[in-house]
């Protein structure tokens, strides 16, 4: 089923795969075809009804996952729809915001609902939770950054709704860059047996160690590690961390960071909050779909 080009260059000027879009709204929208069709609309609404629907912001936050809704409405109304995006993704929007506006088939309309707003709620979420702790870390000079916590399948959608709250990616998937944490280092006899053995087998991918201890930051340096995770560090030792390691290497706090001390973890001087709450436990930022009257 075709998706316009319009949508399908937001996606591109997003980051976004269509045809990795493509296949996450198609999933969702199988999920609710199951039985191969919307009994409540086919038995409610002519065939021949089109109508607007449009997307309202229920509560303050940030847009993420326009361009993705969509595709839903565009897939499930098989391009026989017309979308009017209002806001951009990443705009801060205000409860009564109308997001977008879709003209189509109503059965279609009604159909798809539910999966753009879910796709929608969920991402703006995600980058309304990011915005919250880019502003709390604001002028420190550290970075939000999202960890691989995500919902299975939907990877590239949360880590874009991170850049849109104003965050940073981590690594993609396990193929883009090395992190040596704490099971590695049992497995590898020790943090530079570990380093040593992924510089080996890999040595034009970036590595990153985790370290739980001031002896393992400076034993990963001086072994030639790029980035270093301190694990679960106090403050204080953050400071000590960024003090022996004199720009050596990037380093990136993580562990028990929560908002209210974000902002005393990113003043160690660390470059980077690696945030996992960013995608693993942001609320679902709340959008409705209300239909106008029916052309007839």
């Amino acid at each position: 089923m075709r998706v316009s080009e319009p949508t399908a260059d937001r996606l591109r000027r997003a980051g976004l795969s269509l045809d990795g879009v493509r296949a996450v709204v198609q999933r969702a929208l199988d999920e609710d075809l199951a039985g191969g069709v919307d009994v409540t609309s086919v038995a409610t609404v002519p065939a021949e009804q089109c109508s607007t629907a449009d997307l309202v912001a229920r509560a303050a936050g940030v847009v993420a996952g326009l361009p993705v809704a969509a595709v839903v409405f565009e897939l499930a109304g098989a391009g026989d729809v017309e979308v009017q995006q209002l806001v951009a993704d990443g705009d801060a929007v205000a409860p009564g915001d109308v997001l977008m506006s879709v003209t189509g088939p109503t059965r279609a309309l009604l159909t798809a609902e539910r999966t753009a707003l879910n796709l929608l709620g969920h991402l703006s979420g995600v980058a309304t939770v990011t915005q919250r702790w880019v502003e709390a870390v604001a002028g420190s000079g550290a970075a939000v950054r999202d960890t691989r916590k995500t919902t299975p399948g939907l990877r590239e959608l949360e880590k874009y709704a991170v850049r849109c709250g104003g965050g940073v990616n981590h690594r993609m998937s396990l193929s883009d860059a090395a992190l040596v944490k704490d099971n590695h280092v049992v497995a590898a006899g020790g943090v530079a047996e570990a380093f040593r053995a992924v510089r080996a087998g890999f040595p034009d991918v970036p590595v990153e160690v985790e370290a739980d201890t001031l002896e393992q930051v400076v034993t990963a340096v001086e072994a030639g590690a790029d980035l270093v995770l301190l694990d679960n560090m106090s403050p204080a030792d953050m400071r000590r961390a960024v003090e022996l390691v004199a720009g050596r290497a990037a380093l990136e706090a993580s562990g028990g960071l929560r908002l209210e001390n974000a902002r005393e973890a990113a003043a160690s001087g660390v470059d980077y909050l690696s945030v996992g709450a960013l995608t693993h436990s942001a609320p679902v930022l709340d959008i409705g779909a209300d239909l106008r009257e029916p052309r007839r």
